[in-house]
């Protein structure tokens, strides 16, 4: 595909309303997971809370209060962690890989951290238990196919990532379901499988420093190697004739983006297409340059997840797991952003 070459002032300005509506995603999505739910909260209630818990001071309804503060806080900080956490971790891998359709699960970190997380569940341990195992899994699953991928000599290490990922996720993915079939039907089972459709719901504020960590350093990371992460979008001779250390580079990326994405299964279970389509609505709206693509994927994931999260919490009597409404939500979008890639959006 041709790309189409922009006036640097044209592509400032795109730029910054890009930016603008990254940040127009993210903030709508704070006000409507903060005020949408059983118990309707005002934008005033809503401002009133927010001032009194920043300055100390009293205003507002006391439940209110109680609601923003300690029952939805937690769970949309995580919301936003999260969501900014696949986002940016898609963005990462679908750079590296030079591949649209590359999604943070293509190194089987979300299968290893889906048997991690079964596992936990099968040995009854507790929710702190469960999470660190599922953290473990998809840091070993990508280690596993990195030393698979680093075994076979090839001109195109890149493609044998990529299929040794789908290997060993294909793998894993029978030991979820060994754990399943050997778990008890009437307790455990029905456990691992809300988990591995994805959920927000028992998230708690004791959750957010364990996630806030490695998602922090992890786009932190990816952030520091961005003009790095352009020169590997080239592709691999590009990249060496540049100077670029690709081998360093590709683990330090796939590191990077591993570790925010099983920070975020962990809590969250396992959730599609987050990672898939918004790293394209980033490029739409900022172009490809990853000093501006990963910002903007983070804050359009942690838009997205909000919104989302505000629709599995409410559309129904009973909570729909987001694993669900990302891939009915991310279909058609992802459909309709295809359909632009001819136009140059992508």
């Amino acid at each position: 595909m041709t790309k189409k070459a922009e006036i640097p002032g044209v592509r400032a300005e795109r730029t910054r309303a890009g930016f603008a509506i990254a940040c127009l995603v993210l903030f709508a999505g704070l006000a409507v997971a903060l005020c949408v739910g059983r118990y309707p909260v005002s934008p005033g209630d809503l401002l009133d809370a927010l001032t009194a818990r920043f300055t100390g001071g009293a205003g507002g309804s006391p439940a209110a209060q109680t609601v923003i503060l300690s029952v939805r806080g937690p769970r949309v900080l995580a919301g936003v962690l999260v969501g900014a956490a696949l986002a940016v971790a898609g963005t990462a891998f679908q750079g590296l890989f030079r591949n649209p359709l590359v999604s943070p699960d293509i190194l089987g970190a979300s299968s290893g951290a889906a048997l991690g997380a079964v596992l936990g569940i099968y040995f009854s341990f507790n929710l702190f238990g469960i999470e660190i195992l599922a953290f473990a899994g998809g840091l070993a699953a990508v280690v596993a196919v990195y030393l698979v991928g680093s075994a076979i000599r090839t001109r195109d290490p890149v493609l044998v990532l990529v299929l040794a990922g789908v290997v060993v996720g294909s793998l894993l993915g029978a030991g979820v379901g060994l754990v399943k079939y050997l778990a008890d039907p009437y307790n455990q089972l029905p456990a691992m499988t809300f988990w591995l459709l994805g959920s927000l719901a028992a998230v708690t504020p004791d959750d957010l420093a364990p996630l806030f960590g490695p998602v922090a350093i992890g786009t932190v990371g990816l952030f520091a190697l961005r003009h790095r992460m352009n020169a590997m979008s080239l592709g691999e001779e590009e990249a060496i004739a540049l100077g670029v250390p690709t081998r360093m580079l590709r683990i330090a990326i796939i590191a990077a983006a591993t570790l925010v994405t099983s920070a975020s299964v962990a809590v969250a279970g396992v959730i599609g297409w987050i990672g898939l389509v918004v790293p394209h609505l980033s490029r739409a709206l900022v172009g490809p340059d990853f000093a501006r693509t990963v910002p903007a994927a983070g804050l359009v994931g942690g838009g997205l997840m909000l919104f989302i999260d505000t629709l599995a919490r409410t559309a129904a009597p009973i909570e729909i797991p987001l694993g669900i409404l990302t891939a009915a939500v991310g279909t058609p979008i992802f459909i309709w952003l295809l359909a632009d890639i001819e136009r140059g959006w992508s």
